[in-house]
């Protein structure tokens, strides 16, 4: 008897323990949650956080986030309105405004992505296919640039960079956020934000892109070079120019050094000539003969040549007392 009271009031305390457990829910700052009987939404939305009390067993909190959420599209392949084809891709945040429509319409996070998906895609097409490919990259603050770097790009790109942007990338950025916005009421859902993450041409068109890059770098790089090559040119030019006046400058000091020395050595041959000109004469007969092409040939001369007759006269003087011998 003790016994069955026992498990009789073990299972009350347990029946009551699951009683509670389903009366009550906690709710975090994060969360909201909509109370469904059998299904179907009971009441409004719970978004406060904390405990809160539904019936056991016939109710249940569907909860739901209240921060921002973040949705990525898949990047799309669209042409603008001059009909160049490029790839789009765009994130957006959004957050569930109204929990109980949210339920009734997409039920999950899941089923909203999806939704969004249809619809951000599809404005997001009609603003790219409706805008030129300038007003996606640029925004309406552009410049156009000036001086220098103007000049370094070819002329079809020098046109396109002066092309003036109406819109602008910010313009229609916001037109997409306020066209996707007009149709999320409905499901209960707040679109924050949505931005182009990334815009780019697409395979065939980006290759012919690179080529043209690569051409023009090196139509840049041609010109750089030749004029480099003209500056070598001009700076080799006036090089040589002046080692030529350093040349001349030179040689004629060195002949105008050579002629001075021509004239003192001239001047003081003539000087010693006027000395003893019979004597210059011998020194130049000995010179001669020195110098002469035939080294090894013999000459003979004879006693009365002027060579011995200078060799007698450097002789030493007769005594006084063999004079007259």
């Amino acid at each position: 008897m003790r016994q069955s009271l026992t498990i009789g009031l073990a299972l009350l305390v347990l029946g009551i323990a699951i009683a509670l457990s389903e009366t009550f829910y906690t709710l975090d700052e994060g969360e909201q949650a909509v109370v469904v009987q059998f299904g179907r939404p009971v009441g409004e939305p719970v978004t406060v956080a904390g405990l809160h009390v539904k019936l056991p067993f016939v109710q249940e909190a569907r909860r739901f986030e209240k921060r921002l959420l973040v949705w990525d599209g898949d990047p799309n392949q669209i042409p603008t309105k001059g009909r160049e084809f490029i790839w789009v891709d765009t994130t957006a945040r959004w957050r569930i405004a109204d929990a109980r429509k949210f339920l009734e319409s997409v039920a999950t996070e899941a089923g909203a992505r999806s939704r969004l998906n249809d619809i951000i895609d599809s404005v997001v097409r009609d603003q790219v296919s409706g805008s030129e490919l300038v007003e996606l990259v640029r925004s309406a603050t552009w410049e156009v640039p000036k001086g220098e770097v103007l000049e370094e790009v070819p002329a079809e790109v020098r046109e396109e960079l002066k092309k003036e942007v109406l819109r602008g990338r910010e313009e229609i950025t916001r037109t997409i956020l306020a066209e996707a916005r007009k149709v999320m009421p409905q499901y209960g859902i707040e679109l924050v934000d949505v931005r182009i993450k990334r815009l780019d041409y697409i395979e065939s068109v980006r290759e012919k892109v690179y080529a043209r890059m690569t051409s023009e770098r090196k139509r840049i790089a041609a010109r750089f070079r030749s004029e480099g090559e003209g500056r070598s040119a001009e700076i080799l030019g006036t090089m040589e120019k002046e080692l030529r006046q350093i040349r001349s400058t030179a040689y004629r000091q060195v002949q105008e050094v050579r002629g001075k020395a021509d004239a003192e050595a001239t001047r003081v041959y003539g000087a010693a000539y006027s000395a003893d000109p019979e004597f210059y004469a011998f020194a130049r007969t000995l010179e001669t003969y020195k110098e002469g092409k035939h080294a090894n040939s013999v000459v003979i001369l004879t006693t009365d040549g002027d060579y011995y007759r200078y060799l007698k006269r450097s002789g030493p003087a007769p005594a006084a007392g063999t004079a007259g011998r």
